[in-house]
This record gives C-alpha cells, sequence and structure tokens, in this order.
C-alpha cells in the first residue's frame, strides 16, 4: 500500500477506497478493543490489556442544562474532509426549543437509578426493554459485579470500584431511555444532539490513549469518553442514495432496527472523531463504550 501511494499512480477513484478503508481500520480498532474486553470479563483470572494507576474519585458535578432555540437547522457533512456516506447529504431539520444536560450521565447518577429500584420498575421501560431486562436478568450495567458491599466494573485493566464521577458505560439503548424517563426528562434525537455539539467547537473528552483505555471524569464535552444514545432510529437523511458496488453496502444495508449514537469513546483513534459521524447499534447492545446524556 504504500509502495502504491508513493508512486503517484492511484487515480482518485483508488484514492478514496484507502481512505475509506483507513478509516474502516480504525473502526476495527475499536471495536477490537471491545471484544478485547468482552472476552478478557468472561475469563476466571480477569487479565489485564493496559497495567494502570488505580483513578482517583472526584467530586459529581451538579447536572446543567444548555438551552437552545428551535427553527430550521443544517446537519449532515459539508466541507472536503472525509465522512462517511450515511453523514450526508447535509440537509434541514425542523427543532423545537430544547435543552441537553451539560455532562453526561455518572455512574453516581446510575447508582441512585439503581437504588430507586429502576430495573423492576416497568413504568420507566419501552415494551421490548422490559422484555430484555426481564429476559436477561440485568439489574445493573454491563460489566458490573457486587462485591463486598460496593460495586466494581470489569475495565481494561481488569476488574476495579466503580468511580462515581465516571460517565457511565456499557449501557443500552433500553437502559439509556429508562434512565431518562426516570430522570423526568428523554434521549436528544440525533439533530438536536449535533446542533448542541456544534456550539462546542474542538472540546474532546477522552479518545483513545494506548495507556488508559477508560473514559475519564464526566465533563462538559460532547465528543469523546463514551458513544451517546440518542433518540433517533438510524435511518437515511434525505436524498441518499448508496455507491455502487461493495461500499453502498457499508452503511446503507444495516439501516434496519439500529439505534443512532453520537460523539466518540475512550477507544476510538483520534482524528476518527467529528460532530457529523453516525454510529449505530441494535438497542440491546451492552459491550460497546455508550453511555447517555439527557435531553429536554
Amino acid at each position: 500500500m504504500v509502495a502504491a501511494l508513493e508512486s503517484g499512480r492511484l487515480d482518485d477513484a483508488a484514492l478514496d477506497l484507502v481512505e475509506l478503508g483507513c478509516n474502516h481500520e480504525q473502526q476495527h480498532q475499536e471495536l477490537l478493543l471491545m471484544d478485547i474486553k468482552h472476552l478478557f470479563s468472561t475469563h476466571a483470572f480477569g487479565p489485564v490489556y493496559v497495567d494502570r494507576e488505580p483513578d482517583v474519585p472526584g467530586e459529581v458535578a451538579p447536572m446543567g442544562w444548555r438551552e437552545f432555540a428551535g427553527g430550521v437547522h443544517e446537519v449532515g457533512a459539508v466541507g472536503s474532509g472525509f465522512a462517511y456516506d450515511n453523514e450526508g447529504p447535509r440537509h434541514r431539520v425542523y427543532l423545537e426549543d430544547f435543552a441537553v444536560s451539560d455532562r453526561l450521565v455518572t455512574n453516581a447518577d446510575w447508582l441512585e437509578f439503581m437504588a430507586d429500584d429502576g430495573y423492576r420498575r416497568h413504568e420507566f421501560w419501552l415494551s421490548d426493554g422490559w422484555g430484555t431486562v426481564n429476559q436477561t436478568g440485568w439489574h445493573a450495567p454491563g460489566y458490573w459485579r457486587e462485591e463486598d458491599g460496593g460495586w466494581t466494573t470489569f475495565t481494561l485493566s481488569g476488574r476495579r470500584p466503580v468511580v462515581p464521577d465516571e460517565p457511565v458505560t456499557h449501557v443500552s439503548f433500553y437502559e439509556a431511555d429508562a434512565y431518562a424517563r426516570w430522570a423526568g426528562a428523554r434521549l436528544p434525537t440525533e439533530f438536536e444532539w449535533e446542533v448542541a455539539a456544534g456550539t462546542l467547537g474542538d472540546a474532546r473528552g477522552r479518545l483513545l490513549d494506548p495507556g488508559r483505555c477508560h473514559p475519564g471524569r464526566a465533563g462538559s464535552a460532547m465528543v469523546g469518553d463514551v458513544w451517546e444514545w440518542t433518540a433517533s432510529a438510524y435511518l437515511p437523511y434525505p436524498g441518499f442514495v448508496p455507491a455502487n458496488g461493495a461500499v453502498g453496502e457499508y452503511n446503507g444495508k444495516f439501516m434496519s432496527d439500529q439505534h443512532v449514537l453520537r460523539g466518540a469513546s475512550a477507544v476510538t483513534p483520534a482524528g476518527h472523531e467529528r460532530i457529523t459521524y453516525r454510529n449505530f447499534f441494535p438497542a440491546a447492545s451492552r459491550w460497546v463504550f455508550s453511555g447517555l446524556r439527557l435531553a429536554r
């Protein structure tokens, strides 16, 4: 590949495929870390992938709100930089006035939900979510375990105590939606999320740090630490047309029974993130580095 690129003989179509391939490889770097974490968590000895010092818990900042005016907004990829086909075409959407929380939902927040019997109160759950939680026996986020009166979670650095001020991670869309209802709020749509994130410029939370591979303290950035569930189904934008050939199957064929996540996570390679990025997974997925922020 290096020789082909340095030869200068690749045409624009070939270069586009190479760029897509590099971005696809970055996706797999993230997915590999998710897979390693899942596999290590099932091992009797709980192997360590990244040896690091334990995090020192900090104070959980009170949740505030950022308010945004409704009206017509433009969303979707624009400019000459790389974007996947599902990020376009850029188009207009109409939004009512809305607000989004100024930080992610934290482990401390989630512990309050659990203490209020949130996993056993049907009124907060979508029908499919209630069926899933009863079938699976979920009673805490993925990788959590109650030990000696406290909660631990499995990380790529082994099993560690749950840190209250870190964003809750490894929750499904069903859990995120139930928490939002319990909190008297809702999940943002992906368009509300993009409009809100666009006001913060280049603010970033934690992206991939090979010496950590884990979210940091919940801060104000809307990109980084954990992928954020939205209320939006993964559907094509108006005017979306898949490319011809195999490349056209890259995103379009998955536009069914998936939910959109926005932002990036602590295992997303730096430079791969952007506010128009549309990640997507089925509603019950928990092995993703996925969390949430609230909207109203």
